[in-house]
Order: C-alpha cells, then structure tokens, then sequence
C-alpha cells in the first residue's frame, strides 16, 4: 500500500477515483486521453470554466458517440454472421434436429417423465457456452439447479422444454434471434450471439 493514502480523507478519495475509473474502463472508446480526464475532472471540481468551447464538446461527444455504435454495429453483424454460418454447418450433423423457429438440439440423454406445459415452472441443470466453447453460465458449476417457469426464459428454451420429457438432457444450439437478440445480456452475453446449452430436465414443480 502506497504510504501517500495513510488518512481516512486520502483513501476515500482514492476510492473514489478508482470507482470513476472502473466505471470510465468499462465504457471508454478508443483513443481516450486520461490526462484531460483528470485535468476536466478537476476544473469541474473546482468550478473552473471550461477550457474547451461546449459547442466543440456537444460536437466530440457526437462523433465519439456516432464511432463507438459503428464499432457495435460491426460487432453485432460479425456475430450474427458466425452464428448463421455455425448453425448451417452444424444442422448437416446426425442427430441434430431443426425446428421451424431455427432452433436447433440433440438428445443427450431421453428421459421417461412428463412434458412440462408452458404454465409449468421446472428444475434444471445446464451448462451454458458461446459457440468457441467459452463458459458464461453454468448451474452445473455452481452445483446449484436452477428452477424457474418455462414462459420466463429465452424463446429457445420456452420452446425446447415443453418437448423434453423428465429425465431428459438435451444440448440446444440457440439462435439470437431466440435467445438475447440484438441487445444481449449486459457484459456477459454481447448482441446478435448464438448459444449453446446443454439442459437437463430434472422435475416439474
């Protein structure tokens, strides 16, 4: 620990900087100058008037703002091209079953039990990954199932458990367009991703 922060005032202050900091991290843009950050931060602070014209700032703001949705609307198409392109390939494989809607799965395991309703709230255990195999979510590592209605989930899962029997897993490959579509799921999940989940139906509720 730096000896400059020995003060209850200095580490607050410090906090404070770095809660700002994480804060600007995760919602920066590039070519971003963190020295007239700071020098802004300050001469607000101190009730300086402001050395930049505030036409000149409306219109940076705007620019940066026009640059940053290109970089997303890029992101987004590049996705949502991986995930049409995964999906046509991976619907040549056995097994794999196409609905109507697109969503597409394979039976891992085919339970005996009940189909559950849309009405019904289920317990489940899955495993859920991009299609490069990363991990973002997984009741499976937490070693906790997950319960909820089937009418309150993703439309590929809404429409996928009301076709698997009790006892059954199955692995789902979601397109976005069932799944989080264009806006995703806050930092965890970007827009326009396909998923894939493997889901087991443990009981109906």
């Amino acid at each position: 620990m730096s000896d400059k922060f020995t003060s209850i005032e200095a580490q607050a202050s410090y906090g404070v900087g770095r809660q700002l900091g994480e804060q600007l991290a995760a919602n920066s843009f590039e070519g971003i100058d963190i020295s007239a950050v700071q020098l802004g931060l300050s001469d607000a602070f101190e009730g300086k008037e402001s050395q930049v014209a505030m036409a000149d700032l409306q219109t940076a703001f705007t620019e940066i703002s026009q640059r940053i949705q290109k970089v997303q609307e890029a992101a987004a198409e590049a996705a949502s091209a991986e995930g049409e392109a995964f999906l046509g390939e991976n619907a040549k494989r056995d097994g794999i079953v196409t609905l109507d809607s697109g969503l597409q799965y394979e039976i891992l395991n085919e339970g005996k039990g009940d189909k559950p309703s849309l009405n019904a709230t289920v317990r489940t255990h899955y495993h859920g990954t991009f299609i490069n195999g990363d991990i973002f979510d997984s009741s499976v590592v937490r070693d906790q199932p997950a319960e909820f209605p089937v009418s309150g989930v993703i439309a590929g899962w809404t429409e996928a458990l009301q076709l698997m029997p009790v006892g059954s897993k199955w692995r789902l490959y979601v397109p976005h367009q069932l799944a989080y579509g264009e806006s995703g799921a806050g930092a965890a999940i970007p827009p326009y991703c396909t998923l894939v989940f493997e889901v087991e139906l443990l009981d109906i509720l």
